[in-house]
């Protein structure tokens, strides 16, 4: 047996590449660390010390979209973020974008959905600390962010 530390980092095909990597940087505040001509990117999240975190390559704009739940294959890729005010910034961003889908409270993770302009799905999360999860239970139910928020101590953290 070995051993699996964490996700290092995922790739995509992306009908427009350019367009991808605008929707990473500006949404979520990727940096690039490579390009390849255009046709694909190398892309660093910001609290990150990855050679790159994603990768977008570019297959053309006819190309079908995501299965959906339709076909086998990717679900979606989860972000985790530091803090539960960068919690609160992402689906201010997300929502600005029109990119925020839903909204979850798992008991373990407090979570956002979302979708890039090709359609796939991605979740940025913050995850509840350890000593929380069996008091809090698991399961899928309505996220109160400004309640967990305001329950940390961090209401008003908005820019």
């Amino acid at each position: 047996m070995f051993t699996i530390k964490r996700l290092n980092h995922a790739v995509l095909y992306v009908r427009d590449a350019p367009a991808a990597f605008a929707f990473y940087r500006d949404v979520l505040g990727f940096s690039l660390v490579e390009s390849m001509g255009g046709r694909a990117f190398f892309l660093r999240a910001n609290g990150s010390d990855n050679h790159h975190d994603l990768g977008l390559f570019g297959i053309g704009k006819d190309a079908p979209g995501p299965g959906r739940g339709e076909r086998a294959g990717l679900y979606h890729l989860a972000w985790e973020v530091e803090t539960l005010p960068d919690l609160e910034r992402a689906r201010t961003a997300l929502a600005e974008a029109g990119a925020l889908t839903g909204q979850s409270d798992h008991g373990n993770s407090l979570s956002l959905y979302a979708a890039d302009p090709d359609g796939n799905e991605f979740e940025v999360f913050w995850m509840v600390p350890r000593d929380e999860w069996e008091t809090r239970g698991f399961g899928t139910r309505r996220l109160d962010l400004e309640g967990e928020l305001k329950r940390r101590g961090h209401a008003n953290t908005s820019p």
